[in-house]
């Protein structure tokens, strides 16, 4: 099968399009054919040497989706032939076929394309995680996205719309504003224009917000602070770097900033998390998001893409 693979850690040009054999599935195991995989920025980031104790080669990837091509004894969740969108895997997603165990793959709605369903296992774990799990989040409390027309972004929004959240995105052009706005953010501001952070302030009439979601802490966490209510909490979703605040700013409210990892969940939390994606998928509140595909082999430039600002939804690679 073709398959994307890391020899040496690097930049973008150490993504190799090479031939390698499919891995069978064993017992308890699903063989996916792939008809699409989700580009996440943590791909970049493990391509690039962020975990230096990854055996190589290996294939990247968490998230694909596409049909059961075959099962391994003791599988009952899913049938051959089955649509299903997978959320980890055991060989990596860049590739024609991906080895799952039973518990990463999902049923994928027939509404939905395999493109939408490769956006699916990190994006909305992510958002997921984030407001219910980790800020704890209540009917009725306000959250502010920054940072909301990327995948996770549009997913936060989504989820929190659905539960009752006082919505307010923010993103960088007139196109991922409007992308907000349609997705279910009550207020939507963009923060390149100066003065935004005042803007946003206001619309809690100066009371705060009790959430934040931060999608670059090293730029932005220092800046957001201030904005919070008493008790509030910021979660920090992505960072590329240092971040400088001033202590205080916690300090008066009572607050707090929380980190996020996925690779920390406990099996139950993660049955939970896909449980609520599911319903939320069949229900159709929750609508993935794709803003390009790009080939298999171009995978390097979907790793320079995926890192650029002005984020509308998901990147997907199409073996």
């Amino acid at each position: 099968m073709k398959a994307i693979r890391v020899h040496e850690f690097g930049g973008p040009e150490v993504l190799r399009l090479e031939q390698i054999p499919c891995p069978p599935p064993a017992g308890g195991q699903v063989l996916v054919k792939v008809a699409a995989i989700g580009v996440n920025p943590v791909d970049t980031y493990l391509r690039s040497g962020s975990n230096a104790s990854l055996v190589r080669p290996f294939v990247p990837g968490l998230d694909a989706a596409g049909t059961v091509e075959s099962i391994g004894e003791g599988v009952t969740r899913v049938r051959t032939g089955e649509r299903v969108y997978t959320a980890g895997n055991l060989s990596g997603a860049y590739a024609e076929f991906v080895l799952c165990s039973e518990s990463q793959v999902h049923p994928l709605p027939e509404f939905l394309t395999f493109s939408q369903g490769a956006a699916v296992g990190v994006t909305y774990a992510t958002a997921y995680r984030a407001l219910f799990q980790r800020a704890a989040m209540r009917a009725g409390e306000s959250v502010l996205v920054h940072g909301a027309s990327g995948g996770v972004g549009l997913a936060s929004v989504q989820f929190a719309r659905a539960a009752g959240f006082r919505v307010t995105g923010t993103a960088g052009t007139e196109r991922g504003c409007l992308l907000v706005s349609q997705n279910g953010a009550e207020h939507v501001l963009n923060h390149l224009v100066p003065g935004y952070l005042d803007a946003a302030s206001a619309l809690t009439l100066g009371q705060g917000f009790d959430v934040i979601l931060e999608m670059l802490a090293n730029v932005n966490l220092g800046r957001v602070l201030p904005l919070l209510s008493r008790n509030g909490r910021v979660i920090v979703i992505g960072s590329r770097g240092r971040a400088d605040i001033v202590p205080r700013d916690l300090m008066f409210r009572e607050s707090d900033v929380r980190g996020i990892s996925l690779f920390n969940l406990s099996d139950s939390e993660l049955a939970a998390i896909h449980h609520a994606i599911g319903a939320g998928l069949r229900a159709g509140f929750l609508r993935p998001v794709v803003a390009q595909s790009f080939p298999l082999e171009d995978a390097a430039r979907a790793h320079v893409a995926v890192l650029a600002q002005g984020a509308l939804g998901k990147l997907v690679l199409v073996p």
